[in-house]
């Protein structure tokens, strides 16, 4: 029996598509060793697999991933697009923030989507500048469209999604599945026959797949929605903040949590503007969040 080696495009049913690099699609399951070592093959995974056809494979061996994220279960992700919305539902600073640290902790790189910005007052999109400029200014991508989901930002995201596997993430409502149909009218359509290939109805189970998209593979599933749980210790949390990051090498104590020590360099950079105000307030939630001191935080926030 032929080995071979591919990366998994489609997960279904306990079936699994696996693409070779020569560009042919098999059909594959796991072998039940994978159970035994709680292991389980994700969507992204490359693997090693033995086939005597492209419809009976089974999947010998997992490489190394870079990341995993669990909705959708997708591996070696190199960047999620969080659609995120300004009104309807309403702006919360806190929910991007935690979508952003979660990101950071897995190493994958965050493009921040605004969505819904037609709705905005010409003063409340003025204040909103500052917002978008404040997450420039730390290192991430922002795209605000002018109007809803129009050209320029779509050949934005266009651009982004080449030789990278990219997952949509965000909160119910705020546009996840009407940017992917966006940028891909076919895309219900593409899915709906692989469904039909793998002799499964799409409706009775959830399927996770990958659908290639301007040079890159997009998961076809709408991303998680919010995170319960931080799985760093609190006093990690600061290296998850870029900005934090960049200013506490000149604490006075190594070590520094930024928030009651003196000489503090994070502190003084949020009272000069330098640190955005919602950030700092969000990261110290968080670090309470995590410490175990406030069980609950508020995920309604729309202070800026």
């Amino acid at each position: 029996m032929a080995e071979y080696h591919g990366q998994i495009q489609l997960a279904l049913a306990g079936f699994y598509d696996v693409l070779t690099a020569e560009g042919t699609l098999f059909r594959t399951r796991a072998r039940g060793n994978f159970r035994k070592k709680d292991l389980k093959p994700l969507v992204g995974d490359w693997v090693t697999f033995s086939a005597q056809t492209s419809k009976e494979g089974y999947i010998l061996a997992i490489d190394q991933r870079k990341n995993s994220i669990v909705r959708p279960p997708v591996a070696n992700v190199d960047q999620v697009i969080v659609v995120t919305a300004v009104k309807m539902p309403d702006w919360s600073s806190n929910l991007l923030d935690r979508q952003l640290v979660a990101l950071e902790e897995k190493n994958i790189e965050p493009v921040i989507y605004f969505t819904k910005t037609d709705l905005l007052t010409r003063e409340e999109t003025a204040s909103f500048a500052d917002i978008v400029a404040g997450y420039r200014e730390i290192g991430y991508q922002v795209v605000w469209p002018d109007e809803a989901f129009d050209e320029t930002s779509l050949k934005t995201v266009k651009k982004l999604l080449g030789d990278k596997i990219t997952v949509l993430m965000g909160q119910t409502g705020a546009g996840k599945s009407t940017l992917l149909n966006h940028l891909s009218p076919e895309l219900n359509l593409a899915t709906g026959e692989v469904s039909q290939a793998l002799s499964r109805g799409k409706h009775t189970t959830r399927q996770v797949s990958l659908i290639a998209l301007y040079g890159g593979l997009v998961a076809d599933t709408p991303g998680f929605s919010a995170f319960e749980v931080f799985d760093m210790p609190a006093r990690e949390l600061g290296q998850y903040f870029r900005e934090l990051n960049d200013y506490a090498s000149n604490c006075r104590f190594r070590g520094c949590v930024h928030l009651n020590e003196p000489n503090c360099a994070v502190k003084e950079a949020v009272s000069q503007g330098e640190i955005m105000a919602s950030r700092y307030k969000n990261y110290k939630l968080f670090y309470d969040l995590i410490a175990g001191r406030r069980p609950v935080y508020n995920k309604h926030d729309k202070k800026h």
